[in-house]
């Protein structure tokens, strides 16, 4: 067992996680295609955009609004009149932002191209496998992909996909190491956040193998053995017992609720009783306690593990930022023809006379505006009447897309 095994995984959020961006994903063999298995690049519908000379189809835009609707439970007009309502969008504003996606898609499959990033099929067969491995039957499996909208092959493009843009941000993005000034800011933010963190180091039995985890337990208690020796002698958990059990901070990770309640009864040194959890007998020990300074004037005051985890963040943090400016400026330099909005499309339905719905985001920037137009009309009418105007300049699709994770961004993962 690896020392992974001790952490949650709720595999449907995960799912949902690298489905989030939407139903269409690049297919192994180099052609694009939406997740109810329309060629994006199938033009009988008409021609929605190019990318490059790189023809989008209108089918894959229409496929994948529908798909979005029968999966958010919108199949009806009237239904998803309201919510296109209720999110601040027209139907223009999702067939804009729908083929935005598809171009950034493009955008990503042309990049790795030029610059030689290709992705072996064993890297996503490893991903599937890990994925998959987290569900006892097939059963399990395929419902955790249906609770998501996706089918395993659906899946695996949008992991190949993920892996492209993962290749392509290490070739063309650089992580800038952070100053000792920034570290120093960031530990100064985060101490109190990891303040009362608690290591630990665990010992793990097969669930049917009780009484030799007593017997251990107890030859620890009398100290006739070692906690870390014990742990490389008898743990289960391959991936913490050369390491004594150490399996680290609690704040830095989450584990499973039998081992964390456990835990946060324990003091520094103490060791637990017996703890059963879904991967067997835990015996844990609490090796540390953070305590946070109520200064911190140097980034020595905090665990090394700490330190590092900021260290890693803030890398991370520079080469998302390179990548997205690199993405940007590649997407600048790129001949991108959007067509106009064909009639008669499935999901372009009238939403005449539809008011937002109570608590929706339409309803609370409505609300938002009302007052600020009262506040506004106190000062003078002619500023209100010059606010309003220019506010009614900016694309709705553009004012909600980050209020609304159901339609996908124009912009890469990162």
């Amino acid at each position: 067992m690896k020392s992974t095994g001790l952490l949650k995984v709720v595999c449907t959020a995960a799912l949902a996680a690298s489905c989030c961006f939407g139903l269409a994903a690049c297919s192994q063999d180099g052609q694009s295609q939406t997740g109810s298995g329309i060629d994006v690049s199938d033009v009988s519908g008409g021609v929605a955009a190019k990318v490059n000379g790189a023809e989008i189809g209108e089918n894959a835009v229409t496929a994948y609004v529908a798909n979005f609707r029968n999966s958010n439970g919108l199949a009806d007009d009237t239904a998803w009149a309201q919510w296109m309502v209720d999110n601040g969008f027209t139907a223009s504003d999702v067939r804009s932002q729908v083929i935005d996606y598809y171009v950034s898609q493009e955008l990503i499959r042309q990049a790795a191209s030029e610059n030689g990033v290709t992705v072996d099929s064993s890297e996503v067969d490893g991903q599937i496998s890990t994925m998959r491995s987290y569900y006892s039957s097939d059963e399990e499996w395929n419902a955790a992909l249906e609770a998501v909208g996706t089918t395993e092959d659906q899946y695996r493009d949008m992991i190949e996909l993920s892996l492209t843009e993962t290749g392509l941000k290490d070739k063309v993005a650089t992580a800038t190491e952070p100053t000792d000034e920034e570290m120093l800011q960031y530990a100064q933010m985060y101490a109190s956040a990891y303040d009362g963190a608690k290591k630990s180091s665990h010992i793990l039995f097969a669930s049917d193998d009780q009484a030799t985890a007593q017997e251990v337990l107890d030859k620890i208690n009398s100290g006739e053995l070692d906690f870390a020796d014990a742990a490389q002698q008898y743990s289960q958990d391959e991936g913490s017992k050369a390491d004594g059990g150490n399996v680290g901070w609690d704040k830095l990770t989450s584990f499973v609720d039998e081992y964390q309640t456990a835990l946060d009864g324990l003091e520094k040194d103490q060791v637990s009783a017996l703890v059963t959890s879904t991967y067997g007998i835990h015996i844990i020990k609490c090796t540390d306690v953070f305590t946070a300074p109520d200064e911190v004037t140097s980034i020595d005051q905090i665990p090394s593990e700490f330190s590092d985890s900021i260290k890693q963040s803030l890398e991370a943090s520079s080469k998302n930022q390179s990548y997205s400016d690199w993405y940007q400026s590649y997407k600048e330099s790129a001949e991108i023809e959007t067509t106009d909005m064909p009639s008669g499309l499935a999901y372009d339905v009238s939403i005449d006379g539809i008011e937002p719905s109570e608590g929706s985001t339409a309803a609370a920037t409505q609300d938002e505006g009302v007052s600020e137009g009262e506040e506004s009309t106190g000062e003078g009418s002619s500023s209100a009447e010059g606010q309003g105007e220019a506010a009614s300049e900016e694309p709705a699709a553009e004012a909600s897309s980050s209020e609304s994770e159901q339609i996908p961004e124009a912009t890469p993962a990162s």
